[in-house]
């Protein structure tokens, strides 16, 4: 009985490691004013951060390189310091590039689908072709999309938005579709340059 206390002990400790190693090495994205791009108005701020480089997209989506895909992931922080409840629910983000051309962000959940079939899928032997997963089709995008209904006083949301686009120089994130509440008006949008 001892010696199988003792077990379940050590195995509960090594999940508890293993646990606490996870944890930290969890995507936690930094406040809103501490990102090098950010805006503040009516004592809302928000913060944007292109991932465009394989080391910063690792921090977020692991092995997944999104913009080698031709996919920016741009992290957007919102940071809530007024007195009154701010829907985000929606919330319109674009890309707007030096010549004034606006790129719409891509649903989250329709990203995996940007990299389709390549070629028309004809059979060449009787055998059935084995398919290859399509590598934008992974948990990461849609599980660290902007996702956020009402932000609270004192509260922060984060999240990626993603553009078919890729990083130029004079380029924003334009941002509207913020309102309040109770009489559904939109309150402000804000325009942040990226470089």
């Amino acid at each position: 009985m001892h010696f199988v206390f003792k077990r379940l002990v050590l195995s509960l400790s090594i999940a508890a490691a293993f646990a606490a190693d996870k944890d930290s090495t969890a995507f936690r994205p930094p406040a809103a004013d501490a990102l090098e791009h950010h805006q503040t108005n009516s004592k809302v701020t928000i913060g944007v951060d292109p991932y465009t480089s394989p080391e910063k997209e690792k921090t977020a989506f692991g092995k997944l390189d999104l913009y080698s895909y031709g996919v920016l992931p741009v992290l957007v922080v919102i940071q809530n310091n007024s007195d009154k409840a701010i829907r985000v629910d929606r919330i319109k983000a674009e890309y707007v590039g030096p010549n004034r051309n606006r790129v719409v962000a891509t649903p989250a959940k329709d990203v995996r689908y940007l990299n389709g079939v390549g070629h028309p899928n004809i059979p060449t032997s009787p055998l059935p072709r084995r398919h290859k997963k399509n590598p934008l089709d992974a948990w990461e995008v849609e599980g660290r999309a902007f996702a956020a209904s009402s932000l609270p006083p004192g509260e922060s949301a984060s999240g990626f938005f993603y553009f078919q686009a890729g990083m130029q120089a004079g380029a924003t994130i334009y941002l509207s579709g913020l309102t309040e509440p109770a009489t559904g008006q939109e309150l402000f949008y804000f325009e942040i340059p990226l470089n």
